[in-house]
């Protein structure tokens, strides 16, 4: 084992695995080590992205990464269904984790709980003390008291039936289902003739939800499509973030000094939880960095994450919108209208870019919410009680 590292990666996760595919391809000379505290890398795991949300250089340099493509998805809403066309891609986790674990060798170490970090410092549960020039702590969002947050629950199977499915594409949000828990809707991936990822999905104001009851719904909404199970060969769940509110210096800080990543440096588009290409432009700002010490790293990744922060407002001010101005039962009419708009604002929306005149339309004519309920929504900030710029 090495005596110090250029970088440590502490979590084996998207972003510190995208980040360490990266730096392997753009800055060989660096040695880099990832910590993972699980003793086998995860595969219960899906990341999806729209093509457009990347530039031409960035999806290169990802496509072997890339488990499944289609040319486009649907959307199914009560009083609409809409093909939409663009590239739509997917990561397995399956595939995710041997490529990592086949191009890191030695430098994937594995069952390795972390007892502390320091910039400079990862100290294992074993006692043992590694040391780096950088390291970077991309272990999932931590509790925080400077963010304010609604979630994204899921549960997920992926079912191999007994004859083909019929579908082309994603269907990417199918909210024609009853509306429990908040803002509900299934999103499908054809990932065969015959194999798909069914997820029962909850726009939900707390991170928990009742296993057996979204497992059961799925059942319902399989039997309805008429598929029959012949197998089950895998099930993922999770709880994304959705930003309404936050205090940006404060939650940075949280970090004492110790660089971050992925969910855990607030990475990821607030409205729809995806993490995958601010991962991505992470791994591509590292690996343009001449410099790596936790210091000029830190300032630099700290204004980055300001500008994201302030490009983001308008997000977390439909987010607010969408959690605070209606019932739950009733959320998916935002949706819907939204999936309504020209294609290019919709992709512009997802790439985490829309325009100034996107703006304006999104906020046009008559809110799917009642008018008062929608202004106090984006007047509220709390808690916490102040949002930072």
């Amino acid at each position: 084992m090495k005596e110090t590292w250029d970088l440590i990666l502490v979590g084996a996760g998207l972003a510190n695995g995208l980040l360490a595919w990266r730096l392997q391809r753009a800055r060989p000379e660096l040695s880099v080590l990832v910590v993972e505290q699980a003793p086998v890398l995860g595969t219960a795991h899906t990341w999806s992205f729209h093509r457009s949300d990347l530039t031409s250089a960035q999806n290169q340099w990802l496509a072997p990464l890339v488990s499944h493509r289609w040319p486009g998805y649907r959307v199914r809403f009560p009083h609409l269904e809409r093909q939409l066309d663009g590239e739509y891609c997917s990561i397995s986790g399956a595939h995710f984790a041997q490529a990592l674990s086949s191009g890191l060798g030695r430098q994937l170490m594995l069952g390795a709980p972390v007892q502390r970090l320091t910039p400079d410092r990862v100290q294992l549960a074993n006692g043992e003390t590694l040391r780096a020039r950088v390291v970077i702590d991309g272990r999932g969002l931590a509790p925080s008291p400077n963010l304010r947050l609604g979630y994204q629950n899921f549960l997920g199977q992926e079912l191999q039936l007994t004859a083909a499915h019929g579908l082309d594409v994603p269907l990417v949000m199918d909210a024609t289902v009853p509306q429990l828990d908040g803002y509900r809707f299934v999103y499908v991936l054809p990932l065969g003739p015959d194999r798909l990822l069914v997820e029962d999905t909850y726009y939900s104001e707390t991170p928990h939800f009742e296993q057996t009851r979204l497992r059961e719904r799925i059942d319902a909404y399989v039997r309805d499509k008429g598929w029959v199970v012949r197998d089950r060969l895998r099930e993922e769940q999770g709880s994304l973030p959705i930003v309404l509110a936050g205090r940006f210096e404060a939650f940075h800080a949280e970090g004492h000094g110790v660089v971050r990543s992925g969910l855990r440096a607030g990475l990821f588009h607030p409205v729809t939880g995806y993490s995958l290409p601010e991962a991505v432009r992470l791994a591509d700002l590292l690996a343009a960095t001449p410099e790596l010490s936790a210091e000029a790293l830190q300032g630099q990744l700290q204004a980055y994450r300001r500008d994201l922060w302030q490009r983001q407002r308008f997000f977390r001010l439909l987010n607010r919108m969408l959690f605070l101005a209606g019932r739950p039962e009733e959320r998916w009419r935002i949706l819907e209208r939204f999936h309504r708009l020209a294609p290019g604002l919709i992709q512009r929306f997802y790439a985490g870019a829309p325009t100034a005149t996107d703006k304006v339309r999104l906020l046009m004519g008559k809110p799917p919410v009642p008018v008062m309920a929608a202004l106090h929504a984006m007047l509220d900030f709390a808690p916490p009680r102040q949002e930072s710029p």
